[in-house]
């Protein structure tokens, strides 16, 4: 029986890690592929920047409701018809025309929405005691391949000569792998279905000031991280660099984030609070940023981004964990990340659209990286709220508690 459920666990841990491998790549392989697909359609750049943003407002979208279809369908369930999703989505938009283009990046969006909104509580109810380093774990494993596609996105469709369409359509072979390591946990969910049914909080987390700091940290980290992922590339090609070289900026950026990707969650678990983090994660944000801003050598840029790059991957696997740290059940934490990543991909989409607008308004990068650089402090001040150790719903019961007295 104990060997039973010892194999239980490492298996979704497992699939959890191969589910992790797919929420990026669908992403991250477009931005150094923009400038192709800009060639074939003739879009702008601000509607170029749609194909990062439009996710990201599938996000925004789906995440309040993806808790309501765990509790219908299951967790495990539920993250399988996102893995289907994702790959309907990556398949339509590699047609190559307009709007297949944008229906398939919405089926991207939305898949990768329902994952990403239900892994923070399934490590919480599976893994409580290991909720650091499940996080990092899976968050590591989100990057790794979030690392590896914009850098082998211009190679695919130049080097081996398989275009801009194929190049986004490979990525569908490591989501198949996903999906056939995943399907044992579609037998264990029809067990476990009534035991995980999800509750609804007694109160609302829409009124919880740390729930709103959580809030704004996911979502201005990413509006900062989807943004340099769309355009990083056409920042440093005009500064210089050759667009295949650039893409590899990008797989530079992610790479540098690991070892935060890894360590941050553990390191969050164990502190008595989280706001030091979040300063540091700031500082060395904004000073990468401000490096770029300089414009320098090649050195200045390298090392400017793998500044922004740990960051960024401390930032991402920080937000995930704050999900899990703040809310005090599996349940919280499915209706906490639904919130954030609601709200915080809202806010996050409308950067590469915005970066994308401000170039064609000012034909340089000056303007867009500034304000990348205000919105670091604003996320910064939100980490430090969101890092003072209290549930999201106890400061309520707290404060009705005083009002009472």
């Amino acid at each position: 029986m104990k060997d039973s459920i010892y194999r239980g666990k490492w298996l979704l841990i497992i699939g959890i890690i191969f589910v992790a491998f797919n929420l990026r790549p669908a992403i991250t392989s477009v931005g150094p592929l923009v400038g192709f697909i800009r060639e074939d359609t003739g879009v702008s750049n601000s509607l170029a920047g749609l194909l990062t943003t439009l996710p990201l407002l599938a996000f925004a979208l789906i995440s309040p409701f993806a808790p309501k279809i765990a509790s219908r369908f299951g967790t495990e369930r539920s993250i399988f018809i996102g893995l289907c999703l994702l790959g309907v989505g990556i398949l339509i938009r590699s047609i190559g025309l307009l709007f297949p283009i944008y229906l398939g990046t919405i089926l991207v969006g939305l898949g990768i929405a329902i994952c990403n909104v239900l892994l923070p509580g399934l490590v919480k109810q599976n893994f409580p005691g290991k909720v650091g380093l499940l996080t990092g774990s899976y968050t590591f494993s989100m990057a790794i391949w979030a690392g590896l596609a914009p850098g082998l996105s211009v190679p695919l469709a130049s080097t081996l000569d398989l275009g801009w369409q194929m190049s986004l359509a490979v990525w569908v072979l490591l989501l198949f792998t996903a999906i056939l390591i995943w399907v044992p946990q579609i037998q264990r969910n029809k067990k476990e279905l009534i035991k995980t049914k999800l509750k609804t909080p007694s109160a609302s987390l829409w009124s919880s000031p740390i729930a709103w700091q959580v809030t704004f940290f996911m979502g201005l980290q990413s509006m900062i991280y989807f943004s340099l992922t769309a355009w990083l590339p056409e920042i440093v090609h005009s500064q210089g660099i050759s667009i295949a070289t650039a893409g590899w900026m990008v797989s530079l950026m992610q790479f540098s984030g690991l070892p935060a990707n890894f360590l941050i969650p553990i390191l969050a678990d164990r502190l008595p609070n989280q706001k030091g983090i979040a300063l540091g994660i700031g500082l060395f944000c904004l000073t990468g940023l401000l490096g770029l801003l300089s414009g320098g050598n090649t050195l200045v840029l390298t090392v400017s981004i793998i500044l922004i790059g740990i960051a960024l991957g401390a930032a991402i696997s920080h937000a995930l964990t704050l999900i899990s740290l703040r809310a005090s059940n599996h349940s919280q934490a499915s209706e906490l990340s639904g919130m954030a990543q609601s709200v915080g991909y809202m806010l996050a989409s409308i950067g590469p659209f915005i970066l994308g607008y401000l170039y064609d308004l000012y034909a340089n990068w000056t303007f867009p990286l500034i304000l990348l650089a205000i919105v670091t402090i604003l996320f910064t001040f939100a980490g430090i709220g969101a890092g003072r150790n209290q549930y999201v719903l106890q400061e309520n019961k707290e404060a009705i508690s005083t009002n009472s007295l």
